[in-house]
């Protein structure tokens, strides 16, 4: 299974066309984070977790010519925005595309993306093929997936463990039970924010406290803000089995 990391970063922060930080002035290509997203390829599948507003950009640039599915973390715009962006996949591979999340997500996107869904559509409007999921066990085809459930301060988020690897994003608190779902994770890709405390995000220090806590091999962190420092002096500031993750980092999982 190959991971390749679309975009780590968010739009937390100041904005960024206001700011001279190192972050927004430098000149490293890691520091340049598109909104969180990943894909996931094995043999015969590629899946995405979140479209955010800049999915056209991610796969444009990452050059991927099929996509068999998309999953859901919830519903903020930063996650979902970018949907009405797989109709050149429509196009190409003839079919819809299928479309995971919770009962709240589809809700969502159903009034966001209306026209997707009208008695009479409009022609060429993307082509989607809805599949609700909970917190069990669910497979696109021969890959099985488990929902691990994470709180955004109130609203809960949905983590996925795939095999060795699992992805958690956009959360504050993880309960002992959904904790229990990750351990023995080879690898963990997780969310920390910033330094500071923040009210519905993982702060570094936090990130790195639930890494220690779930003793998995190496972790990535994502959904990294232009108020952490530059990537290079971060790598200086983590311990030795976690990477901060950059766009386009590709990651092989056996």
């Amino acid at each position: 299974m190959k991971i390749t990391f679309l975009g780590t970063g968010t739009s937390q922060g100041v904005p960024v066309i206001t700011c001279n930080c190192s972050v927004c002035s430098s000149l490293d290509k890691r520091d340049k984070r598109l909104r969180t997203s990943i894909l996931v390829q094995t043999d015969n599948l590629n899946i995405v977790i979140d479209t955010g507003p800049d999915f056209r950009q991610q796969m444009l640039r990452t050059n991927i010519k099929r996509l068999d599915a998309v999953l859901f973390t919830h519903e903020h715009k930063d996650h979902i925005a970018g949907l009405d962006d797989v109709r050149p996949f429509n196009y190409i591979q003839k079919q819809s595309i299928k479309v995971f999340c919770s009962q709240r997500v589809e809700e969502a996107l159903r009034r966001d993306f209306h026209y997707c869904f009208a008695e009479n559509k409009y022609p060429g409007v993307p082509q989607l093929d809805l599949n609700t999921i909970t917190n069990e066990r669910f497979q696109i085809n021969d890959l099985e997936i488990q929902p691990v459930e994470v709180m955004h301060y109130k609203l809960p988020v949905h983590g996925f463990r795939i095999g060795d690897f699992s992805y958690v994003t956009d959360a504050k608190s993880i309960a002992e039970d959904q904790r229990a779902l990750l351990r023995g994770s080879k690898v963990l890709i997780i969310n920390a924010l910033r330094f500071e405390e923040h009210i519905s995000h993982f702060n570094f220090e936090q990130a790195l406290e639930v890494i220690k806590d779930l003793k998995v091999e190496k972790a990535y962190l994502t959904h990294i803000s232009h108020l952490m420092t530059t990537h290079e002096e971060l790598i200086k500031m983590c311990p030795r089995n976690v990477i901060p993750a950059y766009d386009g980092l590709e990651i092989n999982i056996y």
